[in-house]
């Protein structure tokens, strides 16, 4: 009975060796690095998205200020109901009565948005 106990109790406190434990510790480097990239790409296009979107929702309120004004606002605080996310830069660049053009970007992300109402597509994008 004792040589079998004795040896159970051997495997059991054994625990893993330095070797085994510095192998893992490298595989997950080696995958942490990988993952790295790829992670920073998608961070950017999320930003990139809020901005889009906010220049969106600007062209959105700019249609129904000129519903109300029969003129386009020129400057985003007059508009009701438009506020631009946190970090994103959004600018009226030019209105009058029958066009405005709009500008929106994120500087964490990758490309800088553009609406300009008389344009079709109305929504461009270039890459910084």
């Amino acid at each position: 009975m004792k040589v079998h106990t004795s040896i159970a109790r051997r495997r059991r406190d054994r625990g893993f060796s330095l070797l085994e434990l510095l192998v893992v510790v490298a595989i997950l480097g080696i995958l942490i690095a990988a993952a790295l990239p790829r992670f920073a790409e998608f961070r950017a296009a999320a930003y990139d998205s809020r901005a889009q979107q906010d220049l969106r929702n600007l062209a959105a309120a700019e249609e129904l200020y000129r519903a109300n004004s029969a003129t386009y606002a020129d400057n985003a605080a007059a508009l009701s109901g438009f506020s631009a996310s946190e970090g994103v830069d959004v600018a009226i660049e030019s209105a009058d009565e029958t066009t405005f053009v709009a500008a929106a970007s994120h500087p964490a992300g990758h490309r800088d948005f553009r609406w300009d109402s008389s344009a079709n597509p109305a929504l461009s994008s270039t890459a910084r």
